[in-house]
């Protein structure tokens, strides 16, 4: 039975959607049906097709009531929009949806495990948001929400568990049948932890252990988490907030957090070993993975920054996009991460040019665009070393998104100053790499308003929205010394229209 609120929301968005011309979104990249879109959840498989929920506020470009909004999709790269999935119409989850996940139950209907949010009074009279798991069951369009619900609830937290902060429930059906699920909370210490909760059947549900925490270590409360094998290894991610600055790796505010280690059910449970960023760029926040059919590991995250969402283009009908699909892998200890392959079923108009020797600013023929896929392998030109090397995208006369390498202290800098965002906010942010036998190379996704950086076939990403007016597509590299540099371009090349409704 659809709600009234839900019905209000999927006649909003098939009213004015549709009225959202193609050329105002990116090419590839998922938007929100129209108004406003947050983390990424249920990114999961569900009868041989991907879905995609994701936070929605259809009636503004501003964050508000929470609903899910969904897409699927057959590849990775086209996505078909479907009516909104949730909205806030239950007591228990008045105040907002939250991040959740998604799995299909054995009986072939799919599960949504959401955060459920009331609104009431503390102790001291002040407003106080209070969190709980719900589910919600369907068939892939429509969803029911159990009338059990909330399924975990304060009494289902270890001792110092936050019911204020608990939120952002991550499932999945593991071998043994059983469903598991991490959710995000706060401990006593103040900061944040990662909790694992079991259920036979996905509706009742029982607390196992925590897996690991801040400690006011890295950051306050852990967000979005979510745990999954890969390549050997367990993997714990997070998006932390209230970061502190460790050197690059970590900034400060809302950050990511990648806790690489092994994993013992039985024994201590989680053991970390490596621990890195996720994202180097501006814009990444709360990754959520699939383990898809044919054993890749897939990963997606919201294409933004809580501390820069408020610096949007005027009269925007949508505000925010997911980043390009990634596989995940681990080498040497660390997540390697690139786009999903499917992105080379679009390539078109190949350009190459090979060893080409770079001495001040120059541009390439057949290298420029907006929506393209482009590989810069960059080398020093003879013995003497090079100072820096520039990269220049989304340029004319006024604008520019500048990727900058300084061999001497090994650092790769993102700038969108001059990138067309409306508001002084961040628009730099720097990171090491490692060449390899003294070369570096980057790959470069381009999709209308948005840069994504692969650095050494994976090793690093680095993420930027921008918002250059389409006509700047001039791409220009700049050497200050002399390198050689091989390049690689690929337009990406779209027939019709760009998102299915």
């Amino acid at each position: 039975m659809t709600s009234e609120l839900l019905q209000k929301a999927r006649d909003f968005e098939a009213q004015y959607g549709p009225h959202i011309p193609d050329s105002e979104r990116p090419a590839f990249h998922a938007t929100p049906t129209i108004g406003w879109m947050n983390d990424p959840n249920g990114f999961s498989f569900y009868q041989g097709e991907c879905h995609l929920f994701y936070q929605y506020h259809p009636y503004s470009n501003e964050w508000g009531p929470m609903h899910w909004g969904h897409l699927k999709t057959k590849d990775f790269i086209r996505w078909e929009r479907l009516p909104a999935a949730l909205a806030p119409d239950r007591d228990y989850d008045a105040a907002g949806c939250f991040s959740g996940g998604a799995a299909e139950l054995p009986d072939g209907r799919q599960l949504l495990m959401y955060t459920g949010v009331r609104r009431g009074h503390n102790a001291e009279g002040f407003l106080q948001d209070v969190q709980t798991q719900c589910v919600a069951i369907g068939d892939g369009v429509n969803y029911e929400k159990w009338g059990e619900n909330p399924i975990l609830d304060e009494r289902n937290l270890p001792e110092g568990g936050s019911i204020v902060d608990f939120r952002d429930p991550k499932v999945w059906q593991d071998t043994d049948g059983s469903f598991y699920a991490v959710i995000g909370n706060r401990t006593a210490d103040g900061s944040g932890a990662v909790l694992l909760y079991q259920s036979r059947d996905g509706l009742k549900w029982e607390f196992v252990r925590a897996l690991d925490a801040s400690r006011n270590q890295y950051g306050k409360m852990w967000e979005c988490p979510d745990f999954f094998p890969l390549d050997g290894k367990q993997v714990l991610m997070t998006s932390p907030q209230d970061m502190n600055p460790v050197g690059l790796e970590f900034h400060a505010g809302n950050g990511t957090l990648c806790l690489i280690g092994d994993y013992d059910p039985q024994g201590k449970g989680f053991v970390r070993q490596h621990i890195q960023a996720i994202d180097y760029g501006i814009d990444f926040y709360a990754a959520q993975t699939l383990f898809a059919p044919d054993g890749r590991r897939i990963m997606v995250a919201w294409m933004q920054n809580w501390d820069t969402a408020g610096a949007k283009p005027h009269h925007c009908r949508w505000f925010g996009q997911m980043t390009l699909p990634r596989e995940l892998s681990i080498r040497n200890g660390r997540l390697y991460q690139n786009p999903v392959r499917e992105l080379e079923n679009y390539r078109d108009c190949c350009v190459i040019h090979r060893n080409i020797p770079v001495c001040g600013e120059i541009n390439l023929p057949g290298v420029q665009g907006r929506v393209l896929d482009m590989t810069v392998t960059v080398r020093p030109n003879g013995t003497e070393p090079y100072r820096w090397f520039r990269i220049r995208v989304a340029k004319d006369g006024e604008h520019e998104t500048i990727i900058r390498y300084r061999p001497s202290n090994g650092t790769l800098k993102i700038d969108r100053t001059r990138s067309g965002l409306p508001r002084d906010i961040v628009h730099t942010r720097s990171f090491l790499v490692r060449p390899q036998d003294g070369a570096i190379k980057l790959r470069i996704i381009l999709d209308r308003f948005s840069v994504e950086v692969f650095v050494n076939d994976g090793e690093q990403a680095a993420t930027t929205v921008i918002y250059t007016r389409q006509s700047a597509d001039a791409i220009t590299f700049e050497a200050g010394g002399s390198v050689l540099i091989d390049v690689e371009k690929y337009d990406l090349a779209f027939d019709g229209p760009e998102m299915e409704t």
